[in-house]
């Protein structure tokens, strides 16, 4: 990249000089504006706005997303496609392309192209989760039993279906013995007497049966119309998406972040993996991580960086922690005590943003939700037990943890709706409640000025607790059935989700309460979602954990 800004620059002293002795050239001949651009148009619409359309050039890994403005025009800065051959793809709902397209990109000319967009033969095939649920008949009780689903596949699999309601009853037992990192393409069995509340409290049979109304196995069609949502315009086109493909399709990047030099990290959630991805050129290496409790489930979830830039990373179903010391290349593990462990033992999650005050590490046990603390300074685990709920005695179902400047913690309970303080020295819980009940909190993280920013998935909102007032305040998500995983707050004054469901990532002006979305080229399974605040408006990186691809959205405004 040095050696290209240096001959350009040289490039353009010679043609200063050359230009005071010969006649200007024809405007025809300066640098295009664009690499490629065209139009977008369907029979039905004429010009359409709103259509992702990304290139993908031969050999790469890389593709380069832009979305059409209201003429249904777009265009690829020049700095952003190299000159080669490039696939042309496009995404617009119940739309699709008429055959295959390709790109022509040569130096110092604009490529154009005219897409044309036919209605979707089979229009099932292309909706995302949120459309089938807000094509299928029922009620939001029965809707949200689905929201447990999506963490393995997609719910096409199961409206393609044709259990009955007996099978599907089957089904419900077989799903709560895999391992919540099991896809289609790699299940993992739990093992023991491990398994996993898949129905969570709810009533089985009744779902069942709902289930065997709406899928096919009464009819070889649904009786009801599909829906889609309606395509976003305006401020929402204005937008730049680059998708990364990793090496290979068992790849599950669950969090994604950025270290201070700006390589991005992803913890592989099915596999014992660290990876690390440049992305200037989408290399990618991975550090086999030790497998400690051989014949449990394999794979990572919560990835955090510590103030000497070393990743740490829970090692779910081994039941451990790690870190990864970036000098030598070596982890160190903390495995939980044998006198505690279980064989449904899970420590996915961990806070270590407070640990510089105390060497203490937070980190939550999914079996019985027991909260630890491991002191670096002994090496040993202190073990807090579970919290409850005062009002209900119930349990908090913790999920996603994280630590404020002075380590104290906070609990998302993700079987309620709850926010859940931990005081760093005396050990005693404060429960705030959500103004919107069982809004259930996932993963969410303190910002620079103390405050908690969360998502909370049953809730479809962005939830921020300020501990100064003790108050809870929400921002709902436009689209129904996004069910927000994660929320970060950036310096820029803004907060960002995304969804399993949607394909869609928000983005929240927190002054004025306005969201703006995204659409994202390819069906997106997001976990985590990182914030690269250094410029505005901020860089959103995440991970499409069923797509084994890292993706990075680039707001132009």
């Amino acid at each position: 990249m040095e050696t290209k800004r240096a001959l350009l620059i040289a490039g353009g002293v010679l043609a200063a000089i050359f230009l005071q002795t010969t006649p200007a050239r024809p405007q025809a001949e300066a640098q295009p504006a664009s690499a490629f651009s065209g139009q977008v148009t369907s029979a039905e619409e004429g010009p359409m706005e709103g259509v992702v359309v990304s290139a993908k050039k031969d050999g790469s890994t890389i593709s380069i997303s832009v979305v059409t403005n209201a003429t249904g025009r777009f265009a690829f800065p020049v700095a952003r496609l190299e000159p080669g051959h490039y696939t042309l793809s496009a995404r617009a709902a119940g739309y699709e392309l008429d055959g295959t397209m390709g790109a022509d990109v040569a130096s110092g000319h604009e490529a154009k192209a005219e897409i044309k967009l036919i209605k979707a033969k089979n229009l099932s095939a292309h909706l995302t989760n949120a459309e089938w649920l807000i094509s299928m008949p029922g009620t939001d009780e029965q809707k949200r039993f689905l929201l447990n689903c999506t963490t393995c596949h997609t719910l096409e699999r199961i409206m393609k279906s044709t259990h009955d309601s007996d099978e599907f009853m089957q089904v419900f037992h077989r799903m709560s013995l895999y391992y919540p990192g099991s896809t289609p393409l790699r299940p993992q069995r739990l093992a023991g007497t491990a398994s996993r509340d898949v129905e969570r409290g709810g009533d089985g049979r009744k779902t069942a049966e709902w289930l065997a109304s709406v899928n096919l196995s009464e009819e070889p069609t649904w009786t009801f119309p599909l829906r889609t949502q309606p395509r976003l315009m305006g401020k929402s086109t204005h937008v730049i998406i680059t998708e990364y493909d990793l090496p290979n399709r068992l790849i599950q990047p669950h969090d994604v972040v950025l270290d201070r030099a700006g390589d991005v990290w992803y913890s592989d959630f099915g596999q014992m993996f660290l990876g690390k991805m440049d992305p200037r050129t989408g290399t990618v290496t991975q550090y086999p991580i030790p497998v400690v409790k051989p014949g449990w489930p394999e794979g990572t979830l919560d990835l955090e960086f510590d103030t000497d830039d070393n990743p740490w990373i829970g090692v779910m179903y081994q039941s451990a922690i790690a870190k990864f010391d970036r000098k030598t290349e070596k982890f160190q593990m903390w495995s939980t005590p044998k006198e505690w462990d279980t064989d449904g033992g899970q420590l996915g999650h961990i806070a270590i943003e407070g640990t510089p005050v105390d060497n203490k590490v937070w980190i939550k046990n999914s079996d019985g939700g027991n909260i630890y603390r491991l002191d670096l300074i002994s090496n040993k685990m202190e073990n807090l037990g579970s919290f409850k709920d005062p009002q209900t005695d119930k349990r908090i179902g913790t999920y996603g943890i994280d630590s404020d400047a002075q380590n104290n913690a906070y609990l998302l309970d993700f079987s309620a709706g709850n926010i859940v303080r931990i005081d760093a020295k005396t050990k005693n819980a404060t429960v705030y409640r959500t103004p919107t009940p069982d809004s259930r909190p996932r993963r969410g993280r303190v910002d620079r000025e103390g405050r908690l920013w969360f998502a909370e998935y049953q809730g479809n909102a962005i939830g921020m607790f300020d501990p100064k007032t003790e108050h809870i305040t929400e921002w709902k998500v436009p689209t129904a059935w996004s069910a927000p995983y994660d929320s970060v707050a950036d310096r820029n004054g803004e907060a960002w989700t995304a969804s399993m469901l949607t394909d869609r990532v928000a983005r929240l002006d927190i002054k004025s309460g306005q969201y703006t979305e995204y659409m994202l080229p390819r069906p997106t399974n997001i976990r985590r979602v990182y914030v690269d605040d250094s410029k505005n408006p901020g860089t959103l990186w995440i991970g499409s954990n069923h797509g084994s691809s890292i993706v990075k959205v680039e707001p132009l405004d």
